[in-house]
């Protein structure tokens, strides 16, 4: 108790030396276990969990702490944010925030643990039928989660319009960096200027979650019927154009086969797509935050398999 008492957490200036003091629960999990302690949760049971942006401890199966540094405090506002508004409004579980402060200049939430089994987890042994299964609920999560009215996460900066505007002008750059194929590079100045064209920059924004990726969502078996259990890691939500998050199922989940492609689309509420919606399909994913083609498209020799966006674009979204 006296050593959580004395220790502070301290202020990082940069994302490296945060990641360092992360990876050694050492550091920090005396303070966790002391702001637990503060809200009346039994800490007998702490568990660490190695993989995420910010400082994350489960108790027992009921509740988890999430603690932001400072230099993080965006996706504090942004997960706090989300939960707020998304409370109530959608078929599938979500967090709800159980408490709130802050230690040290370092925002924290209490938020309550979901149930299921962790997407990456369950997703490659699932059969072909089940993984259209998920990938249709994940096409309505995703619509669900647009209708839900913006509110207060309507304010995120950076806006739509600045954000996708700063992405294309660094978009060269960043793929050059990240290895990029010159072969696909050599179609990128084409695609930004049809990009230009096709992302509306100025139409009615949306709630982006910005990742719906396996690592993000928990599935649970019925009747031999896998489904979406949960959706948690509201942290990288924005407000902006809606096709934005088909990019990750897209990615990660769909692998270039035309039934996965159709479900996820026709979940969210796209008949078979076009070249156009295919078009700004390539451009948003190359422009997506955390875009890196070169480790996000599981397509097994996509880079063989097509000579240029064009190619690479009919692949992602085979029909």
């Amino acid at each position: 108790m006296t050593i959580a008492l004395s220790q502070t957490l301290p202020h990082f200036a940069d994302a490296r030396s945060f990641r360092a003091f992360r990876s050694d629960p050492r550091q920090w999990l005396p303070i966790a276990i002391d702001i637990a302690r503060s809200h009346g949760i039994d800490v007998a049971s702490p568990h660490v969990f190695s993989t995420g942006t910010n400082l994350v401890i489960g108790f027992g199966n009921k509740l988890i702490l999430k603690i932001f540094p400072p230099l993080l405090r965006a996706q504090f506002v942004s997960e706090r944010g989300s939960l707020m508004q998304l409370a109530g409004r959608l078929h599938l579980p979500i967090p709800e925030i159980v408490a709130e402060g802050e230690r040290d200049g370092w925002p924290y939430l209490v938020i309550t643990r979901l149930s299921g089994t962790l997407g990456s987890e369950a997703w490659p042994s699932l059969p072909e039928a089940q993984k259209e299964r998920v990938l249709r609920q994940i096409g309505e999560t995703i619509a669900a989660v647009q209708r839900a009215p913006l509110g207060p996460l309507a304010e995120l900066e950076p806006r739509w319009d600045a954000f996708m505007r700063g992405q294309m002008q660094g978009c060269r750059d960043r793929h050059t960096r990240l290895g990029l194929a010159p072969k696909f590079l050599a179609g990128l100045d084409d695609l930004l200027r049809d990009a230009a064209i096709l992302i509306p920059m100025d139409a009615p924004p949306v709630i982006l979650i910005g990742e719906y990726i396996p690592e993000n969502f928990l599935l649970a078996c019925r009747d031999d019927q896998w489904s979406l259990a949960g959706l948690f890691d509201f942290g990288d939500v924005r407000a902006g154009w809606r096709d934005y998050d088909l990019l990750g199922p897209s990615a990660f989940m769909a692998a270039g086969r035309p039934g996965r492609v159709r479900s996820l689309l026709e979940g969210f509420g796209y008949a078979k797509p076009d070249f156009a919606l295919k078009r700004r399909l390539m451009a948003l994913m190359l422009l997506h935050h955390a875009s890196d083609l070169n480790s996000h498209i599981c397509i097994e020799g996509w880079q063989e398999r097509a000579d240029d966006l064009v190619e690479l674009q009919e692949l992602i979204w085979a029909e």
